[in-house]
């Protein structure tokens, strides 16, 4: 991978694949982990800010995870931001801390989990594509000014293909392990 084009398609699909896990993570288990409250956002200091770079989230056991303010006037609107964030979560205040019990999912409540799981890959598939498309019209548009060789063409072309068959299938990995942990009981 020589070519500045086949370059920047690979690290634009790798960025799609953190964007990917990231969106992942966001997604509830049945289980507590800290990184389901990443889309978290706190009125604090008169701005908004991610739940995490104001406390420090932690999962004490698979039901509870347990979220200390680093500054004790936040709890309560730790608490809200919490509330109003749209995870189906009920915090509890607990003197400096807040208490957030994670519900067991109802088998609906899964379905509706693999969709969004499915649409968000969909998404990263999309975005994949279209690093490849840029990819390839920039290929070819030095093959056209005689940049780049016939044959030298022909071949980024098959690597360029081949760099986004390997990041589609690796959506496709991350997908089917996340399902899986997902519907898990």
């Amino acid at each position: 991978m020589d070519s500045p084009a086949l370059k920047e398609a690979s690290a634009q699909m790798d960025r799609n694949i953190e964007a990917i896990q990231r969106e992942f993570s966001g997604v509830r288990t049945g289980k507590a982990s800290p990184a389901l409250l990443d889309v978290v956002q706190v009125e604090a200091y008169e701005s908004r800010m991610p739940l995490n770079q104001t406390a420090t989230i932690s999962a004490p056991d698979p039901h509870m995870l347990v979220v200390q303010p680093w500054d004790a006037n936040l709890v309560a609107a730790v608490a809200k931001a919490i509330q109003s964030a749209d995870l189906g979560l009920n915090p509890s205040v607990d003197g400096n801390l807040v208490r957030v019990s994670i519900p067991p999912l109802t088998e609906e409540r899964r379905r509706e989990m693999v969709k969004l799981l499915h649409k968000y890959a969909e998404e990263g598939r999309v975005a994949v594509r279209h690093a490849r498309h840029k990819a390839k019209a920039d290929i070819e548009q030095n093959v056209k000014d005689g940049e780049l060789g016939e044959d030298e063409g022909h071949r980024e072309l098959e690597a360029l293909q081949k760099l986004t068959d390997e990041h589609i299938t690796r959506i496709d990995e991350l997908l089917k392990h996340r399902e899986t942990e997902v519907m898990e009981v």
